[in-house]
């Protein structure tokens, strides 16, 4: 199981950077991106994100590239089985934010919770937006406030290793051909 996880991973969220011919600073944008779209909790929507901010960059930003192939694979580090303990994270760093200390509640509580809303029907937007106004009605703003710290970390993170990666392989390719 842990050979085949990691063999998704590679698939998904490497290749898109190695096959990349973007120059490494639009590749780590793409990265920052990617990971800043991901650690939101509107459920079903982070790759939705990428394209709208893809969009208003066009628009607004023509200069700003960032690789869109790159961003649209890393939202997928939330995913079916990390969600539970990433929104977890989000609640909890958001109740410690506010200063909610008594309000903690223990991961099993919550990941049943969790299971119970994100088993809303519907499909597409609509269920989306049903989810969302479900994890809003349970927990309200922590949950909203706590993803902001972790948006931002690993957004600057994913970009400044993903440049340092692709800096160092376009270093490595050059001395070598």
């Amino acid at each position: 199981m842990l050979r085949k996880l990691a063999r998704i991973l590679k698939y998904r969220l490497l290749i898109p950077i190695l096959r990349s011919n973007a120059p490494p600073v639009e590749t780590a944008r793409g990265v920052a991106v990617g990971l800043v779209s991901a650690m939101n909790p509107f459920v079903g929507i982070q790759m939705a994100l990428v394209g709208a901010f893809w969009t208003l960059q066009k628009l607004f930003l023509p200069r700003w590239k960032f690789n869109l192939i790159a961003a649209l694979a890393w939202t997928w580090v939330t995913n079916i089985f990390t969600v539970p303990i990433v929104y977890y994270i989000f609640l909890i760093t958001g109740r410690l934010m506010l200063g909610r200390w008594k309000e903690l509640l223990g991961f099993d509580e919550f990941a049943q919770r969790l299971e119970k809303i994100l088993s809303i029907g519907g499909g597409g937007v609509t269920a989306a937006w049903d989810i969302t106004i479900a994890m809003v009605a349970l927990w309200g703003i922590p949950l909203f406030i706590g993803c902001i710290p972790w948006a931002i970390i690993s957004g600057l993170i994913g970009y400044y290793w993903t440049l340092k990666y692709k800096e160092g392989r376009r270093r490595r390719r050059s001395s070598v051909a």
